[in-house]
């Protein structure tokens, strides 16, 4: 990897009953990272509201993918309180995957 950024995407089915399966298929998280590190820089979700979003988005900045996805996923389920945890939270797993990827290439 010798981008100055690598963009990296995580996927995950959304529970039934939210407000964002009426718009969206699938919980997407997206990640604008330093490859090096491993540093989220900014980080983005398919939440319907825009204060989720941006609370998402704050909470992943600055965690290093090179540490793993624990302590991120705990973080989530200490200070979100949603129908999407499970969604995010696999969304999440799915993008450590799709880190590991890009990294061996």
């Amino acid at each position: 990897m010798n981008s100055k950024t690598l963009f990296l995407a995580g996927y995950a089915r959304l529970p039934q009953g939210m407000a964002a399966k009426t718009v969206f298929e699938s919980m997407t998280i997206t990640v604008e990272i330093e490859p090096k590190y491993g540093v989220i820089l900014s980080a983005d979700c398919t939440l319907i509201t825009e204060l989720g979003r941006s609370f998402i988005g704050t909470l992943l900045r600055g965690y290093s993918l090179n540490d793993g996805i624990d302590v991120i996923i705990e973080a989530i389920e200490d200070s979100y309180r949603g129908k999407a945890t499970s969604a995010l939270i696999a969304a999440l797993r799915d993008l450590e995957h799709q880190y590991q990827n890009a990294k061996r290439k």
